[in-house]
């Protein structure tokens, strides 16, 4: 392991020197591959030349008790060399985790797609709920939202809203939380006071650049439209909004939230772009393809990932039997919690393999 973390250092110092080559700081292709391969490196760089400070500082007190010390001293240099292997213990932990493979696409943007699903008007509003919840958190993360799409209903939900979250690290955060969520609560509507259980699915997509997702301009159907729901005196009047087909795959994003047609179209673009990417890459995956198709899933009440319970305030992941009462706090955008949790439990599926094979 310390060879292996030997050579990511050095390489670590390799491309620091090459940001600072004026024919690297001239090629800006050049400049931000070389950016993008140092900050994925820093973490586990970091960590090592904390762990390297560590050992030394612990050898340099074992040489200590090697002297003649006073019983006073004596003690405090036990009681440090205890501290220090601790701290050992723990970023040889850390670092291991850091080495394990990587998902490629944890460094990137996310997109994110939320669609009501069974409920009707309850399971529009649910989906509303759930974008408030995830545009606070990326808020509190210091990351930028952009709206892709919308598709409002009458009573102020959403049938499906497509967004965008920009900041370091917003797909590692979020790719766990792609799947059905299912509420449970009395609407609004309701009368009688009955609970009632609603659902959205969250689909959870990485931000695909150009050069990885090549689009052929011929294989593409664009329609426009006139936008609808909310947006003032465009709507329904101007034909700004777009509708792409990639004929060869059959995939259609529509983006109207744009008063201009010309970036409606970049929108979908950028959103037909990472589908196409995630669709092909399901295809190379397999068995693993139908898994993620599978959790995805229709919005039927019955597959579920997570579930928020109002009258018990609580949020249960089914996936890894976690309940928190805290619902409030988690529809405010308190997601850490949850997201830590599920994060440990991959990090610990990952650990197992890795010693198992």
């Amino acid at each position: 392991m310390l060879e292996r973390l030997q050579m990511l250092e050095e390489k670590y110092e390799e491309l620091t020197q090459k940001m600072i080559d004026p024919d690297v700081l001239n090629n800006p292709a050049e400049l931000h591959k070389c950016a993008k391969a140092q900050a994925d490196l820093e973490d586990v760089v970091v960590v090592y030349r904390r762990y390297k400070k560590v050992l030394s500082e612990l050898e340099d007190s074992k040489a200590m008790l090697l002297e003649k010390l006073d019983p006073e001293m004596d003690e405090m240099v036990k009681a440090e060399i205890k501290d220090l292997n601790e701290q050992k213990e723990a970023l040889e932990q850390e670092l291991t985790i850091l080495l394990l493979p990587k998902d490629p696409n944890d460094s990137k943007n996310v997109i994110m797609e939320i669609r009501a699903g069974t409920g009707g008007d309850e399971a529009a509003l649910f989906a509303a709920d759930l974008f408030r919840m995830y545009t606070r958190y990326a808020e509190m993360q210091g990351w930028k939202t952009e709206v892709m799409n919308t598709n409002y209903t009458d009573v102020g939900g959403y049938k499906e809203i497509t967004f965008m979250i920009e900041g370091k690290g917003a797909y590692s955060r979020l790719k766990f939380e792609g799947g059905v969520h299912r509420v449970q609560r009395v609407p609004a509507t309701e009368s009688s006071g009955r609970i009632h259980t609603s659902a959205a699915t969250v689909a959870v997509l990485p931000e695909a650049e150009e050069v990885e997702v090549d689009i052929n301009m011929n294989d593409l159907r664009i329609d426009v439209f006139c936008a609808s729901g909310p947006g003032g005196q465009c709507v329904n009047t101007t034909q700004s909004a777009v509708r792409i087909t990639h004929i060869p795959t059959g995939v259609v994003v529509s983006c109207q939230d744009e008063k201009s047609q010309l970036r409606n179209k970049e929108k979908a673009l950028k959103v037909l772009r990472s589908r196409l990417m995630e669709k092909f890459q399901q295809e190379a995956q397999g068995d693993l393809a139908a898994q993620r198709k599978d959790m995805v899933g229709s919005g039927d009440r019955s597959e579920r990932i997570r579930t928020y319970n109002f009258p018990q305030g609580r949020v249960s992941d089914h996936r890894i039997n976690l309940t928190v009462h805290n619902l409030d706090k988690v529809l405010l955008g308190n997601l850490d919690e949850i997201i830590d949790a599920l994060i440990t439990t991959d990090q610990a599926e990952k650990l197992k393999h890795a010693d198992e094979a």
